[in-house]
């Protein structure tokens, strides 16, 4: 908590022992017994000390632990977004109309309608919701046709050598 153990506890420094309190109870470290009782004495504490001697027998918790080197690890290191290890597994066991090439296609079907709506009730004159319906509609297509996935950034994979930089994109190998 602070330095001086006589300082006045705040409801903030109540809450946080009694967040600390449950997290050691569902650990198993206290019996629901004694976790009430120190859970009460945390509520009525007055001092920072008094909520320090709730804690002093009980080891230090990591509220929000990072996960470590240890944790095994799937799929091939991706040059793109984080998640294409997982996506792109995911994508690639279904074939040609995956789940993500579904999710690119609504969109672009949602899109389209929203314009068109758009069109209809401004007039119906010139029909300008092709120039976005259709290159995009285009480029999905073609992809498509040629099977690579919504997810793949189409850069860099062979041609010429370079990796990808999630932040800078293309970088040359030195």
């Amino acid at each position: 908590m602070s330095s001086d153990p006589n300082f006045r506890a705040s409801d903030r420094d109540r809450d946080h022992t009694a967040e600390l309190l449950r997290e050691h109870h569902a650990a198993g470290r206290l019996d629901p017994e004694e976790f009430n009782d120190r859970l009460d004495k945390a509520f009525a504490a007055r001092t920072v000390g008094e909520l320090d001697e709730l804690l002093a027998d009980l080891p230090a918790i990591d509220a929000y632990p990072l996960p470590t080197e240890s944790l095994p690890r799937r799929g091939r290191p991706s040059a793109g977004l984080p998640a294409d290890s997982v996506l792109g597994e995911v994508v690639r066991d279904h074939g040609r109309l995956s789940p993500a090439w579904r999710a690119a296609w609504a969109s672009w079907a949602s899109v389209t309608l929203v314009c068109v709506v758009v069109w209809l009730l401004t007039g119906a004159g010139y029909p300008w919701p092709l120039w976005v319906a259709g290159p995009w509609g285009a480029v999905m297509a073609g992809r498509w046709i040629m099977g690579t996935h919504p997810g793949d950034s189409g850069h860099g994979g062979g041609q010429g050598g370079g990796r990808s930089n999630e932040i800078g994109g293309p970088q040359d190998d030195a």
